[in-house]
């Protein structure tokens, strides 16, 4: 709709995850360098915890595009509650026969896969995505599956991927023996309001976008009108991008940006659900006047 008139090859701001367009900033690289190193150095637990819209499944595929043909992967995402034995979905996962099988047998197939797979150097990778919503019984299932090993290696490495709520989780006293297994982990945390400049400016690059598109002030309001969130800071970009093409105007400023946000508030089925400025008790991302933490360059 609006990428010609804003010099873009594509949408820069879809909320799908696309490998294309993950900025690598300092929380984003660190964690992708903690997820390389522990598929690299055979880590039997991995885990990643972040925000919702926080760029953790986006993470995940930049990982998947990276890793090799040594690299078998198990991706489990139907996550919840009443799950007590994971085994069928991770037989599932790996393209494995699980109809019909009792959990002994679930398990017993389960390890020749991992010794056959290993027999072959290939590294057997388990990915549990919303990993916030197993059960402790079902923790415990993936546990029991990391004690297969072959002499000091370990045959399955699991990356579990979730929200906060994860951490709560792995910190309950049935779990110790589990998180006692986890050998990386890493909080991917809100972009600050710096991050958030060059978060915008990357995925307009990407898009094919060369020029400067938000000013300083409008970056500024994003930043505290999404509290830092990628998820929701493509929401507001996405939407301001349709009103200034409506307006036809060259340059996406604060008015167009306080614009999108009032008519969400007002006329939004969700109101500002996504972006609520002057969150209490929140300091970064206060109700005051809006402020730049950088000198705004000359347009």
């Amino acid at each position: 709709m609006y990428e010609s008139f804003y010099e873009l090859k594509e949408k820069p701001f879809s909320i799908q995850p696309d490998p294309a367009f993950l900025y690598m900033g300092k929380r984003h690289s660190l964690a992708y360098t903690m997820l390389e190193y522990a598929i690299r150095s055979r880590a039997g637990f991995t885990v990643i915890c972040g925000d919702i819209g926080c760029g953790k499944t986006t993470l995940i595929r930049r990982l998947l595009n990276e890793l090799g043909d040594e690299v078998k992967v198990g991706l489990v995402t139907n996550t919840h509650p009443d799950l007590a034995d994971l085994t069928e979905w991770i037989m599932l996962a790996f393209d494995q026969p699980y109809d019909g099988l009792s959990p002994v047998a679930r398990y017993d197939a389960f390890q020749r896969f991992l010794i056959s797979e290993y027999a072959k150097h290939h590294r057997v990778v388990l990915i549990v995505d919303e990993a916030q919503n197993l059960s402790p019984a079902a923790m415990e299932s993936l546990r029991m599956l990391s004690n297969i090993n072959a002499d000091k290696d370990q045959l399955l490495q699991v990356v579990l991927v979730g929200q906060p709520q994860l951490r709560d989780l792995l910190r309950r006293p049935e779990l110790q023996q589990f998180a006692q297994r986890v050998a990386a982990d890493f909080y991917i945390s809100p972009l600050n309001s710096v991050e958030v400049g060059d978060y915008i400016a990357h995925r307009l690059k990407v898009a094919g976008r060369t020029r400067q598109l938000f000013t300083p002030y409008a970056t500024a309001k994003i930043a505290r009108a999404a509290h830092g969130i990628p998820r929701s800071i493509n929401i507001l970009c996405d939407m301001a991008l349709v009103y200034g093409f409506a307006a036809e105007s060259r340059l996406i400023d604060v008015q167009v940006i306080d614009e999108v946000l009032r008519d969400r508030s007002e006329y939004g089925v969700l109101g500002d659900t996504n972006f609520n400025i002057g969150q209490a008790g929140d300091s970064q991302w206060g109700d005051g006047p809006v402020s730049l933490p950088f000198d705004p360059p000359k347009v």
